[in-house]
């Protein structure tokens, strides 16, 4: 068992942080500033020539000399950090209560009143140590005031009478140290407490930072000169690249957007207020206070106009879908049983203008059967159940198949694939995707030998399917409506079903479908993930 209570190491002198040392250094200037006022008193008394003194002043002067002295060396070995601050803190402390106990004997002991002055001492040891050694200093200090007071009882001084006094200054440096060492151990956990709720502060800024930058609006904070005090990623996308300077303003993005900011910390109301970008974009500026003033500054959210409505759709036409998905399940029914009455109908031959107006029903049946099929198609895209697919002896079966059913000649379509690319795919929704978008290519192609051609390759981890024709291709005004439901630029046969449903199929497996524009002909992409 160790007999002091801290390790003399060269680790334990590293782990002490700089405020430890910054700590001694101060106490060093408590010692310094001791060690002047006692040699000013020195020099006093040696002036007046003081005869009530029990010690000569030449005496006090070199002890108090060597004390001042010692202190100035306590300057360097705290600056060079060595010996280790255990060390220090330990040496220079006992010093003390040596210098303090042989001046306290000199001058007449107890009656002194110099053992007091080891107060202090012991307090701002036990505050600097944190704790960790003060009771030590404490029972140094009152052994050396009973040892003083021994030694005038074993020489038979006259002012030597009892250990009352002594035992009191003890049991007060005892009672100093042990408030010097609540006072440390409050400031310790005072301090843990700070460090951990810097950590925290520290974790939420980046955590609210993190947040800030993934946010799909832009956000600017200005103060109330409006100095534009930070941002993020997305408001230099929205706004486009600042200028390099110290201090940017909202002129320096859109000088429009700077006089919207003046206007709004003036108490005026913006409304829906649509600016418009250098590089063409519509945003949508929006104002919210930073304290109760608005003069105080205003963090803006930037919301990009285009992006609103492209959610807007979308939502439209979610509850389109929705809409449309039950108003099929309702019709499905009175359909069947008009297709069936025309189906009685067709039997009697011997009205021609009959025969006609039922085929017209038939046909006409058979159609709308068609659109709700593929409507009813929607609430099942989900249901995705990707396996491997190698495309090579998928396709050839494919082709065959709608060679029969569409009465397509076979030498009409041209494959060019990739003997060993596979896919993955859910088999019947790629079935369904292929038919739709090789029957719609049939029915605007030149229907001659290899006017549908079907390529497949693959670039890394994903797959490329291009269905093209040698068709008139898709006019520019239209390709941005090819896969909203129901668009159709043929009345007459499509249903403007098949693109959206084609998409939301492929989606359902992670898949995209897209039109690529070419000089000639149209040309739709089905990217898909390679089977690992």
């Amino acid at each position: 068992m160790p007999l002091l209570p801290y390790s003399y190491t060269r680790s334990a002198n590293l782990n002490y942080p700089a405020t430890f040392w910054r700590s001694l250094l101060l106490f060093n200037v408590y010692r310094m500033v001791v060690a002047s006022i006692l040699m000013i008193a020195a020099l006093s008394f040696q002036m007046k020539g003081d005869t009530d003194l029990d010690l000569q002043p030449g005496s006090l002067i070199t002890i108090v000399s060597a004390y001042w002295l010692f202190s100035l060396v306590a300057f360097g070995t705290i600056r060079a950090r060595w010996p280790m601050f255990n060390v220090q803190l330990s040496v220079q402390v006992s010093v003390d209560i040596i210098i303090m106990v042989t001046l306290m004997y000199l001058n007449g002991g107890i009656r002194s009143g110099l053992g007091l002055l080891l107060m202090p001492y012991l307090a701002a040891a036990g505050l600097i140590s944190r704790g960790r050694m003060t009771l030590f200093h404490a029972a140094i200090a009152s052994i050396g005031v009973l040892a003083e007071q021994t030694l005038r009882m074993l020489l038979q001084e006259n002012n030597a009478t009892d250990f009352g006094q002594p035992v009191l200054l003890s049991i007060g440096y005892f009672a100093t140290a042990w408030l010097g060492y609540r006072l440390a151990q409050h400031a310790t956990e005072s301090e843990k407490v700070a460090l951990q709720r810097g950590i925290d502060l520290a974790n939420l800024a980046q955590i609210n930072q993190l947040i800030i930058q993934d946010m799909p609006d832009g956000v600017i904070v200005i103060d109330e000169k409006g100095v534009i005090r930070s941002r993020n990623q997305q408001a230099d996308r929205l706004l486009g690249p600042p200028p390099f300077r110290e201090r940017l303003t909202l002129s320096d993005y859109l000088p429009e957007l700077e006089l919207a900011a003046k206007g709004w910390l003036e108490g005026h109301t913006q409304g829906d207020l649509v600016l418009k970008t250098n590089s063409g974009k519509q945003i949508h500026p929006r104002f919210v206070p930073i304290a109760a003033n608005r003069a105080a500054g205003a963090v803006i959210f930037i919301e990009d106009v285009h992006r609103q409505q492209a959610l807007a759709q979308q939502m439209k036409l979610a509850a389109l879908g929705r809409l449309t998905a039950n108003i099929a399940h309702e019709i499905r029914n009175p359909l069947s049983s008009i297709g069936h009455a025309a189906e009685l109908l067709s039997e009697d031959k011997s009205d021609p203008l009959t025969v006609k107006l039922t085929r017209i029903i038939r046909d006409n049946t058979r159609r709308l059967d068609g659109m709700v099929q593929d409507i009813l198609q929607l609430n099942r895209r989900d249901r995705a159940q990707p396996e491997q697919i190698r495309l090579a002896g998928f396709l050839d079966s494919f082709i065959e198949e709608l060679s029969q059913a569409e009465r397509i000649p076979a030498n009409c379509i041209d494959i060019q694939i990739e003997e060993t690319l596979v896919v993955g795919f859910d088999r019947n929704h790629l079935h369904q995707i292929l038919w739709n978008l090789t029957r719609n290519a049939w029915r605007y192609c030149k229907q001659a030998q290899g006017s549908i051609r079907i390529l497949a390759r693959h670039d890394g981890n994903q797959g490329w399917i291009d269905v093209t024709d040698d068709g008139p291709g898709v006019p520019p005004e239209h390709r941005a409506k090819l896969f909203e439901p129901f668009f159709t630029t043929d009345d007459s046969h499509g249903s403007g079903l098949g693109l959206y449903i084609a998409r939301e199929v492929a989606a359902a497996n992670h898949a995209s479908l897209d039109y690529v524009a070419k000089k000639s002909g149209a040309t739709f992409r089905l990217t898909c993930r390679i089977w690992q």
